[in-house]
């Protein structure tokens, strides 16, 4: 067999392990869903919150560590263990019977997400420079394995909870337990050590490149772009049954549309940034996300404000009042009506204004005082298809960044792909965790769904400043050649 055989071998192992994984680590989105709507559990909103990013957590935290592990013993014996370990808190989910209990089953089975960090060491040492990009983007569409939960969960617990309406839902970890620890143990069946070999590291010398300011320029972009797609995993199930009253079962798939394109495009981005380099198609993620967050803010709203009224030219008494008209002495005030027919646009806002009437007949008024109250009336329906589709849009452009983010890591820390992979992975991770815990605050104080967008707006915004500025101040002060192979290579701090 070819060594290009059998890297492709491998890294389809380690697609598939990283896709089981990654439908565990975004289960709760529809298992604690599925409980609160069923009043299984009496859950209010900051806790769905957090049970939605506990699991993140953990993933994020230890993604450091793990990555460290993977680059001292290999993939293969790490990657194996944290299959078979991270099922056993699955099979006791069904166990939990309160918050705190859920909350700690979350925190252990949150472990898969770690997967990421190892898979990516792992991956990077089976293939050459110029392949890297596309191998880590391939390998990124593990992430589409988080369509597979609220694609096919939904329609599970569905199924379980006919027979047993109050315990049904109990069968769904325990089959997810069942399919991680048998990918465990195909994956060390099957998987091949390999490992970096180098001269044995202390602690300090493998966290030394953690001082580069460009590590963490590249988690901050991890954050928005892996850590949204994450958070909106979750979140969006939840939205769409709350805002678009869709059953579990449509909101599901409404889900799986956003994340299962979101993580196979990864591939694309990575092919992408191998041809026209990271840089460039980081300018064009960001600016497209702050684009697409912008047009996602706006709720669905009908909302009435004053308008334009009529006051007084001169003082006089009120003669006449009439739906159409009132009459002031000798001058007539012609008045605006509302038009109760008027339709709404279905894919855009849309306003009425009309007038009405506040004086009465032989009222004396002054100069100036208001005779007719004006009001407007602004409609937006927020159309669920375009909703969708934005979405959807979205998180197309965070697949293909978080590819580009990531063809940056081995070319520049060969030896440490495990540890700089980890930390990103872990900056980016914990986006997942706090994004759906922010939200929840979001949606307690604005009382609107689509508060969630404009903390994505905001950190759009961020990083596109931050990249830009970085790369005005280098272009200034090196010379103008240097510039031209900004795309080609980040030697940014």
């Amino acid at each position: 067999m070819s060594n290009l055989s059998q890297s492709h071998r491998i890294l389809f192992l380690n697609t598939l392990a990283f896709a089981v994984c990654f439908a565990c680590w975004t289960l709760n989105g529809v298992l604690v869903t599925f409980l609160v709507d069923q009043e299984i559990f009496d859950w209010n909103v900051v806790q769905i919150g957090w049970l939605l990013g506990i699991p993140i957590l953990t993933g994020s935290l230890m993604r450091l560590p793990m990555g460290i592990l993977t680059d001292k013993y290999g993939g293969r014996v790490v990657y194996s263990a944290l299959l078979v370990l991270a099922s056993i808190p699955l099979f006791l989910l069904p166990f939990a019977a309160n918050f705190w209990m859920f909350a700690l089953l979350s925190f252990m089975f949150g472990m898969v997400g770690t997967s990421f960090a190892v898979g990516v060491a792992y991956t990077s040492l089976w293939y050459p420079k110029e392949w890297q990009g596309r191998a880590l983007g391939m390998f990124g569409m593990g992430t589409a394995g988080a369509s597979i939960t609220p694609f096919i969960a939904p329609s599970m617990l569905k199924y379980f909870s006919e027979s047993d309406p109050v315990n049904g839902w109990k069968y769904l970890p325990v089959i997810y337990g069942v399919v991680l620890l048998t990918m465990g143990i195909v994956f060390i069946l099957f998987s091949k050590t390999k490992k970096i070999e180098t001269k044995a590291k202390t602690v300090k010398e493998l966290l030394q490149p953690l001082k580069e300011v460009r590590v963490w320029r590249f988690g901050t972009y991890y954050f928005l772009l892996f850590g949204s797609f994450v958070s909106f995993s979750q979140w969006l199930l939840p939205n769409f049954m709350n805002v678009y009253h869709t059953t579990l079962i449509l909101g599901g798939l409404f889900t799986t549309c956003f994340s299962l394109p979101a993580g196979v495009i990864r591939a694309f981005g990575g092919f992408l940034s191998d041809k026209f380099g990271a840089r460039k198609v980081m300018y064009w993620v960001l600016s497209t996300s702050v684009v697409l967050s912008f047009l996602l803010l706006f709720p669905k709203m009908n909302i009435t404000t004053s308008g334009s009224g009529l006051m007084a030219a001169k003082a006089g008494t009120v003669t006449q009042v009439s739906p159409s008209k009132i009459v002031i002495g000798e001058k007539e005030y012609l008045l605006t009506p509302e038009d109760a027919n008027a339709g709404h646009n279905a894919f855009f806002p849309s306003k009425k204004t009309w007038q009405e009437v506040v004086v009465a007949e032989n009222q004396k008024v002054q100069k100036k005082e208001l005779i007719a109250d004006g009001i407007t009336q602004i409609h937006f329906e927020a159309n669920m298809w375009v909703y969708l589709t934005l979405v959807i849009l979205i998180g197309a452009c965070w697949g293909i960044g978080s590819a580009a983010v990531y063809k940056h890591i081995p070319e520049y820390f060969p030896n440490q792909v495990g540890v700089i992979g980890g930390m990103v992975g872990m900056i980016g991770g914990l986006g997942g965790f706090i994004g759906p815990i922010v939200f929840g605050y979001l949606l307690a104080f604005t009382g609107f769904w689509t508060s969630s967008w404009f903390f994505i707006f905001a950190l759009s915004i961020t990083c596109l400043i931050w990249m830009h500025r970085v790369i005005v101040k280098v272009t200034t002060e090196k010379l103008p050649e240097f510039a031209q192979d900004m795309d080609r290579k980040d030697v940014v701090q």
